[in-house]
Protein backbone atom coordinates (compact mmCIF):
# COMPACT_ATOMS: atom_id res chain seq x y z
CA UNK A 1 0.00 0.00 0.00
CA UNK A 2 2.72 2.49 0.66
CA UNK A 3 4.01 1.99 -2.65
CA UNK A 4 0.93 3.37 -4.10
CA UNK A 5 1.00 6.42 -2.16
CA UNK A 6 4.80 6.63 -3.02
CA UNK A 7 4.11 6.34 -6.51
CA UNK A 8 1.13 8.58 -6.31
CA UNK A 9 3.36 11.00 -4.66
CA UNK A 10 5.94 11.14 -6.98
CA UNK A 11 3.55 11.67 -10.26
CA UNK A 12 2.15 14.66 -8.59
CA UNK A 13 5.87 15.85 -7.30
CA UNK A 14 6.63 15.09 -11.28
CA UNK A 15 3.88 17.42 -12.60
CA UNK A 16 5.09 19.88 -10.08
CA UNK A 17 8.46 20.10 -11.11
CA UNK A 18 8.09 20.14 -15.16
CA UNK A 19 8.49 23.92 -15.21
CA UNK A 20 7.80 25.85 -17.86
CA UNK A 21 11.20 27.55 -19.92
CA UNK A 22 11.52 31.10 -18.90
CA UNK A 23 10.66 33.04 -22.14
CA UNK A 24 13.31 34.03 -24.25
CA UNK A 25 13.27 37.27 -26.16
CA UNK A 26 13.51 37.49 -30.07
CA UNK A 27 15.57 40.32 -29.93
CA UNK A 28 19.49 39.92 -30.12
CA UNK A 29 20.59 39.40 -26.69
CA UNK A 30 22.82 42.70 -26.54
CA UNK A 31 24.39 43.49 -23.02
CA UNK A 32 26.57 46.02 -21.44
CA UNK A 33 30.26 44.43 -19.59
CA UNK A 34 27.83 44.82 -16.23
CA UNK A 35 25.26 43.16 -18.01
CA UNK A 36 27.51 40.52 -19.08
CA UNK A 37 29.02 39.73 -15.57
CA UNK A 38 25.46 39.69 -14.28
CA UNK A 39 24.53 36.82 -16.14
CA UNK A 40 27.30 34.87 -15.07
CA UNK A 41 26.67 35.68 -11.25
CA UNK A 42 23.54 34.52 -12.14
CA UNK A 43 24.29 31.69 -13.64
CA UNK A 44 26.12 30.66 -10.90
CA UNK A 45 23.74 31.26 -8.19
CA UNK A 46 21.10 29.18 -9.86
CA UNK A 47 24.42 26.16 -10.10
CA UNK A 48 25.39 26.50 -6.75
CA UNK A 49 21.36 26.24 -5.80
CA UNK A 50 21.06 23.32 -8.13
CA UNK A 51 23.64 21.12 -6.45
CA UNK A 52 22.39 22.07 -3.20
CA UNK A 53 19.02 20.68 -3.95
CA UNK A 54 20.79 17.67 -5.33
CA UNK A 55 22.09 16.50 -2.14
CA UNK A 56 18.76 16.19 -0.57
CA UNK A 57 18.11 12.39 0.07
CA UNK A 58 14.16 12.21 -0.24
CA UNK A 59 13.27 12.10 -3.96
CA UNK A 60 10.90 13.98 -3.72
CA UNK A 61 11.81 17.10 -2.25
CA UNK A 62 15.30 16.74 -4.39
CA UNK A 63 12.50 17.32 -7.16
CA UNK A 64 10.85 20.02 -5.67
CA UNK A 65 14.47 21.80 -4.79
CA UNK A 66 15.88 21.71 -8.15
CA UNK A 67 12.75 22.48 -10.43
CA UNK A 68 13.63 26.17 -10.49
CA UNK A 69 17.00 26.79 -10.24
CA UNK A 70 17.20 23.88 -13.47
CA UNK A 71 14.67 26.20 -15.31
CA UNK A 72 17.37 28.97 -14.32
CA UNK A 73 20.32 27.75 -15.30
CA UNK A 74 19.17 26.46 -18.34
CA UNK A 75 17.90 29.64 -19.01
CA UNK A 76 21.02 31.49 -17.94
CA UNK A 77 23.02 29.37 -19.96
CA UNK A 78 21.51 30.04 -23.11
CA UNK A 79 21.51 33.71 -22.18
CA UNK A 80 25.16 33.96 -21.56
CA UNK A 81 25.72 31.66 -25.14
CA UNK A 82 24.01 34.62 -26.87
CA UNK A 83 25.05 37.28 -25.43
CA UNK A 84 26.56 40.28 -27.17
CA UNK A 85 28.52 42.75 -25.02
CA UNK A 86 27.93 46.29 -26.54
CA UNK A 87 30.82 48.71 -25.06
CA UNK A 88 30.11 52.30 -24.24
CA UNK A 89 30.18 54.65 -26.77
CA UNK A 90 32.67 57.22 -26.74
CA UNK A 91 30.40 59.91 -28.40
CA UNK A 92 27.58 61.36 -26.41
CA UNK A 93 26.14 63.52 -29.69
CA UNK A 94 23.51 61.10 -29.85
CA UNK A 95 21.81 58.29 -27.64
CA UNK A 96 22.90 54.83 -28.08
CA UNK A 97 23.19 51.71 -26.15
CA UNK A 98 24.58 52.01 -23.40
CA UNK A 99 23.99 55.26 -22.97
CA UNK A 100 22.37 57.27 -20.06
CA UNK A 101 19.96 60.01 -21.28
CA UNK A 102 17.82 62.57 -19.22
CA UNK A 103 14.50 63.70 -20.48
CA UNK A 104 11.80 65.94 -19.55
CA UNK A 105 8.41 65.63 -20.44
CA UNK A 106 5.58 67.65 -21.52
CA UNK A 107 4.30 67.62 -17.83
CA UNK A 108 7.69 69.18 -16.16
CA UNK A 109 8.68 65.76 -14.59
CA UNK A 110 12.52 64.97 -15.68
CA UNK A 111 13.65 61.52 -15.77
CA UNK A 112 17.36 59.36 -16.06
CA UNK A 113 17.51 56.08 -17.44
CA UNK A 114 20.53 54.06 -19.29
CA UNK A 115 19.38 52.08 -22.10
CA UNK A 116 20.70 48.47 -21.40
CA UNK A 117 20.10 45.09 -21.97
CA UNK A 118 16.57 43.07 -21.68
CA UNK A 119 17.87 41.09 -18.32
CA UNK A 120 19.82 44.05 -16.78
CA UNK A 121 16.89 46.87 -17.07
CA UNK A 122 15.15 47.24 -14.00
CA UNK A 123 13.40 50.94 -14.61
CA UNK A 124 12.85 51.59 -10.80
CA UNK A 125 16.58 51.12 -10.24
CA UNK A 126 17.08 53.78 -13.53
CA UNK A 127 17.47 51.54 -17.06
CA UNK A 128 15.37 50.54 -19.27
CA UNK A 129 15.60 47.86 -22.26
CA UNK A 130 16.82 49.08 -25.52
CA UNK A 131 13.89 47.62 -26.74
CA UNK A 132 11.52 49.16 -24.47
CA UNK A 133 9.27 51.75 -26.32
CA UNK A 134 10.94 54.46 -24.44
CA UNK A 135 14.35 53.61 -25.30
CA UNK A 136 13.33 52.69 -29.00
CA UNK A 137 11.91 56.60 -29.63
CA UNK A 138 15.45 57.78 -27.65
CA UNK A 139 17.98 55.98 -29.96
CA UNK A 140 19.17 57.60 -32.22
CA UNK A 141 18.48 61.04 -31.39
CA UNK A 142 20.77 64.12 -29.81
CA UNK A 143 20.49 66.88 -27.18
CA UNK A 144 17.31 69.18 -27.57
CA UNK A 145 15.69 66.32 -29.55
CA UNK A 146 11.83 65.91 -29.20
CA UNK A 147 10.06 62.78 -29.42
CA UNK A 148 6.45 61.69 -29.50
CA UNK A 149 5.60 58.75 -27.32
CA UNK A 150 1.49 58.29 -27.32
CA UNK A 151 0.24 61.98 -26.34
CA UNK A 152 3.50 62.57 -24.51
CA UNK A 153 6.25 64.34 -25.10
CA UNK A 154 9.58 64.06 -24.03
CA UNK A 155 12.86 66.69 -24.49
CA UNK A 156 16.07 64.84 -24.50
CA UNK A 157 18.09 67.33 -21.96
CA UNK A 158 21.53 65.37 -21.55
CA UNK A 159 23.79 62.10 -22.53
CA UNK A 160 26.47 60.55 -20.81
Amino acid sequence: MSVAFTKEDSAETASETLLPDRPISAEPNLVTEAGLQALQSQLAEARDAYNAASTIEDVNERRRQSAVPFRDLRYFTDRLRTAQVVLNQASTDTVSFGSTVSFSRDDGRVQKYRIVGEDEADPKAGSISYVSPVARMLIGKAIGDVVTLGDRELEIIAIS
